[in-house]
């Protein structure tokens, strides 16, 4: 059964919560009423909801989330609500759920919410946080952001098979940037940047972990994502017209980097590419040159490169080449400023992915429009690369 994306809404990605006395409370009160009047439909309307969230319970104290949602939004009060975590991929698993209910015939709507409070502690207390999806104890145990950390592994292992110039990564920075200044929800939109701040200037651009600098690092996030996702039926009594879910991928591999990254072969991290030839495969894409837009997971430059390269815009070990030839913008990636530009609060990414998607195919993105948009398609990644979630988009 096909699942109809009937409309959305995110929250402005650059606020910051706690400074406005609010809390994960207000972001699910904003974010589902402004998404129920996108899709034109009422709570009444809507049969599950699903929520995609990683840390609540380290960074607020407060677990049991459906019911958050419930006592933000009384009028879901009896609806049935399961929570998901996936690390940075909890949203993509939380609208998956969402399809298979709908595709079961248990439901005909649902709503699907991710949200992610992270700006109420310091940077160090976050980045402590949100070590929790990497293998607590066993690596990264030394770093001071494990994060950066980890994927600046992972520059490395690139590095040791195929070669990485520094300016690559640099470069998928400021192409972040230059379409987050273009997205009036984007947490850099009003960023300027100095001459050589995505170069080697230890001052403009100082190293963080290993090989990864200032600029090759997401930001944290306050932010929350919705959208409301329907089966045939309904989407047919509304009219009909909406974006569908056409295919998907999902795979999960071992929680600790390096028992992830292949010693030979052709990809880095083989269920990478295969979560996304699933996805090609379900939806009946050929690849990517079907593709006109792709919201892709950058929440380090690193993890973009490496990214495109899985996805099969550029050969394994290409992808460098491929950014310095402007591929980033003919190929439609990260329109809205991605996980670098666009801000990155970690349940709701993969949420935000997907309604930004349905909006590019329908011709609604605004701003950042890649015009004639008609196939999009999102790849969203928890952890160390660990949780991968596709899926194509089409009008």
């Amino acid at each position: 059964m096909t699942v109809f994306v009937l409309g959305g809404a995110q929250t402005d990605f650059a606020r910051n919560f706690t400074k406005e006395g609010r809390g994960l409370l207000e972001l699910f009160a904003e974010v589902v009423p402004a998404a129920l009047a996108d899709a034109g439909v009422s709570a009444e309307d809507v049969e599950v909801a699903h929520v995609g969230n990683l840390a609540a319970e380290l960074f607020t104290g407060q677990a049991q989330l459906g019911g958050l949602l419930v006592a933000a939004v009384p009028e879901l009060d009896g609806l049935p609500s399961t929570r998901h975590e996936a690390a940075c991929a909890s949203g993509s698993t939380a609208v998956l759920a969402a399809c298979a209910d709908i595709e079961a015939g248990r439901y005909d709507v649902a709503l699907v919410v991710g949200v992610e409070l992270m700006r109420n502690v310091d940077g160090q207390r976050a980045a402590e946080h949100l070590g929790s999806a990497a293998w607590a104890g066993h690596e990264a145990v030394a770093a001071k952001f494990p994060w950066p950390a980890l994927f600046a592994d992972v520059a490395s292992a690139y590095d040791r098979r195929y070669g990485l110039d520094p300016e690559h990564l640099g470069q998928v920075a400021s192409h972040a940037f230059d379409r987050a200044a273009l997205n009036p929800l984007a947490q850099a939109r009003d960023w300027r940047f100095p001459a050589g701040a995505f170069g080697p200037d230890d001052e403009l651009n100082p190293v963080i972990e290993g090989r990864l600098r200032k600029q090759d690092c997401g930001r944290i996030t306050d932010g929350a994502a919705a959208v409301l996702l329907a089966s045939p039926a309904f989407a047919g009594r509304l009219g009909g017209g909406f974006p569908r879910i056409a295919g998907f991928g999902h795979r999960t591999a071992h929680i600790g980097l390096a028992p992830k990254i292949a010693p030979d072969g052709e990809y880095l991290f083989p269920h990478l590419r295969g979560a996304v030839t699933d996805a090609y495969r379900r939806a009946g894409v050929p690849g990517p040159g079907a593709l006109d837009v792709v919201e892709l997971h950058d929440c380090f430059t690193i993890t973009g490169l490496v990214a495109l390269e899985h996805l099969g815009a550029a050969p394994p070990g290409e992808g460098g080449r491929f950014i310095a030839e402007g591929g980033l913008g003919t190929a439609g990636i990260n329109p809205g400023g991605g996980l670098l530009g666009l801000g990155h609060p970690v349940g709701a990414t993969g949420v935000r992915m997907l309604r930004d998607a349905a909006r590019q195919v329908t011709g609604t993105a605004g701003e950042t429009q890649v015009e004639g948009a008609r196939t999009a398609l999102t790849l969203n990644v928890g952890g160390s690369f660990t949780t991968v979630v596709t899926m194509v988009v089409a009008a």
